[in-house]
């Protein structure tokens, strides 16, 4: 386990993206696990950026995201779909029919969920799958209790989850009850995992998850299984850590970084 802690969200999302761009250049056609949320979207435009001003190109990467609401429109405003399209896949050049979002409206989601699986070994299984971290641990839909072997299915939301999301409905009766997700099996299987965490709010998960046991719950502490994953945190996200010696990561990391902004800036 690799654990780099930034100054900030923004260099959290500069390194992730980094990291992301080095192997779609590496293997053009790798397959890429996303997730959603606002941790990711300073990673995300950041992609955009480079997309743009230095040729990244997306046209032969193929992508899983991790879940979706269920049921819900795809293009409902807070479906997931809509917002991988309103802050990635619109603004890069990736074939859409290479992006997979489970659908909010499947007829059988149950059915829907085996076939997403299906859909990722197919596709070689995932090179590198970005995660986020839930307040309690959780990763993907993945609340506290998860089997670590669990693998893409319909989850029942918790009312702590619900409630939370209300914020972004209109009523809360409209929050949706169900998600497809991936499970917590389908996640270990990726060859790379990146869990990036920014906030005070996600302190004491990330504590649980680097330091804590194994334990379903917290859901992303089954993350130590994995032979390569890396936790790049902000400041605030890792102020709970006990280890210190992680933090010789916060200047060298900080000074690579404004070294690679000030010679962009000589360029430009």
């Amino acid at each position: 386990m690799e654990v780099i802690i930034l100054p900030d969200a923004e260099a959290v999302g500069k390194e992730a993206a980094r990291r992301i761009a080095e192997l779609i250049r590496r293997k053009p056609n790798c397959v890429l696990g996303l997730a959603t949320g606002s941790t990711p979207i300073p990673c995300y435009r950041e992609l955009i950026r480079m997309h743009k001003e230095e040729g990244l190109d997306f046209s032969h990467v193929t992508t899983f995201n991790l879940d979706e609401y269920y049921p819900i429109d795809p293009r409902h405003p807070q479906s997931y779909r809509y917002f991988m399209d309103e802050n990635l896949f619109n603004h890069i050049n990736i074939d859409k029919s290479r992006t997979f979002v489970p659908y909010g409206l499947a007829p059988d989601p149950y059915e829907h969920a085996e076939w997403y699986e299906e859909q990722i070994k197919k596709a070689g299984g995932i090179d590198l799958q970005i995660l986020g971290i839930g307040h309690n641990g959780h990763i993907a839909f993945n609340e506290p209790g998860s089997s670590l072997a669990s693998r893409t299915r319909v989850k029942t939301l918790t009312r702590e989850t619900i409630e939370a999301n209300a914020r972004f409905f209109d009523r809360p009766e409209d929050v949706p009850r169900y998600a497809i997700t991936m499970g917590i099996g389908t996640i270990l299987e990726a060859r790379e995992i990146i869990l990036l965490a920014t906030g005070e709010g996600k302190a004491d998960a990330v504590a649980k998850a680097i330091e804590g046991p194994v334990t379903t719950m917290c859901p992303a502490s089954a993350l130590q299984l994995h032979p390569r994953v890396t936790f790049i945190l902000d400041e605030a996200a890792a102020s709970k850590l006990q280890r210190k010696d992680y933090y010789k990561y916060v200047h060298e990391m900080a000074e690579a970084l404004k070294k690679q902004i000030l010679e962009a800036r000589m360029r430009a």
